[in-house]
């Protein structure tokens, strides 16, 4: 669950949460909001989805991260420039630079 910074944390026993703290334009880049029963609910779409697990590939792991970028791409769900502009907000342009070469070619 992605988080402001200085917003408080829910206290929940199940499902268990990982709380990922985002400031400024990493927080309301590419958010979406949809309606889930009866309330609204910002989620995040395919793009800044794939940065997003780029940038935190220690923690959920590379394969996570390889998997959703060729998932994605495969579904055709984001261009090359959207996936860019997440990645330059995300800080990991340079890190998936590599990956986007190997899949476009």
């Amino acid at each position: 669950m992605a988080l402001d910074r200085r917003a408080w944390r829910p206290k929940l026993a199940y499902p268990p949460l990982r709380i990922f703290r985002y400031t400024g334009e990493a927080l309301t880049a590419g958010a979406q909001t949809h309606r889930i029963e009866g309330r609204l609910v910002k989620i995040y779409g395919p793009a800044k989805t794939v940065a997003d697990c780029f940038k935190y590939r220690n923690k959920i792991g590379l394969d996570v991260a390889m998997e959703a970028l060729r998932e994605g791409w495969r579904a055709r769900r984001f261009t090359m420039d959207e996936l860019d502009r997440y990645a330059a907000i995300c800080r990991v342009q340079k890190v998936m630079r590599p990956y986007l070469e190997a899949l476009s070619a």
